[in-house]
């Protein structure tokens, strides 16, 4: 993608789950006439609602909302496909004078859109892809992805265990080349395509876990076990939707591995775990303003101060002051 003198304005807001990402992202909308992109790797599916967490229409306040529920349970979502199409949504919603706002947990995918890197040169080996799935199905995921932490621990930290094809992905390019995944991301040295406001948000740690815990309390009342079952009822099994949290932990209570109560657990905890891990990659990996939303009574005037940064960082003025 070619760099133009004059960026496109982009505002990205990342943060880890439950932190309020969805709140602010409306409210910035609103504020700088936006429309939302969804930087989110599992709200692309359909039918997986409750587990991943998205926006219900009353909380859009009337805000498009972009890549949510464009491909099927059974497809495969790749960082490559991510980046085109949130590219290409980001120049349509600027061509109405909108202003793109790009929402999400998954650091990798945002990115690869912000960044100009390159996807296409690494080469590929078939017959060893093919040896590396059936090793995961022997050893199980979080083996596969221990391989790959001790070849490659940047990368592996970035990995969620359970995306068994992107650590496949970074077994093989190491196999085909000699070179670790980070190494090769590093020598791209990209620049930024746009004129980015990146906004990350935090949150003291207790605070956050207990919004996580309360989180899947909710999604339990509001229906996760019906929705699961729906995709299990499907016959839905080695596909990369299931791996996604919320999702496998119910599939263990329905193969009877576990019961309901330690499916409930293991998700929390799971959930704790990534948003955690979210938390270090994006620390490590961009250039991030941070703001702390531990304080959530006193929201507006976080907001306030988040739509400041922006204005000073894009030179956009709100319609709301």
């Amino acid at each position: 993608m070619k760099i133009l003198d004059v960026k496109q304005k982009l505002i990205v807001i990342i943060g880890p789950t439950a932190v309020g990402k969805t709140k602010l992202s409306i409210e910035l909308a609103k504020h700088f006439n936006g429309e939302i992109i969804s930087g989110d790797s599992m709200q692309v599916y359909r039918g997986m609602d409750i587990g991943t967490a998205k926006v219900k229409l009353d909380e859009m306040e009337g805000i498009p909302h972009h890549l949510i529920d464009i491909k099927e349970p059974d497809e495969s979502f790749s960082v490559a496909e991510f980046q085109q199409l949130v590219r290409a949504k980001i120049t349509e919603i600027a061509s109405r004078g909108k202003l793109p706002i790009i929402v999400g947990g998954t650091g990798l995918y945002i990115q690869s859109v912000i960044y100009d890197y390159q996807f296409s040169d690494a080469p590929a080996d078939e017959e060893f892809r093919l040896q590396l799935e059936e090793r995961a199905k022997i050893i199980g995921h979080e083996a596969l992805h221990e391989e790959l932490k001790q070849i490659d621990p940047e990368s592996a930290a970035g990995i969620h265990p359970n995306n068994v094809r992107r650590v496949i992905r970074a077994l093989e390019i190491y196999h085909c080349t000699g070179k670790i995944m980070s190494e090769s991301q590093k020598e791209q040295q990209p620049d930024l395509l746009y004129q980015t406001a990146l906004i990350g948000l935090t949150m003291e740690r207790e605070k956050l876990y207990d919004r996580i815990n309360l989180r899947v309390n909710l999604m339990v009342e509001e229906g996760l076990i019906d929705e699961v079952s729906q995709l299990h009822k499907q016959g839905l099994r080695d596909c990369q939707s299931i791996q996604a949290i919320g999702y496998k932990e119910i599939y263990d209570y329905l193969d009877h591995k576990v019961s309901l109560e330690d499916a409930i657990e293991n998700l929390k905890q799971n959930s704790r775990r990534y948003a955690k891990r979210q938390l270090t990659w994006f620390r490590n990996k961009m250039e991030v303003e941070w703001f702390d939303m531990t304080d959530v009574a006193n929201l507006s005037k976080k907001i306030t101060e988040i739509s400041h940064y922006v204005e000073g960082k894009l030179q956009v003025k709100s319609n709301t002051y």
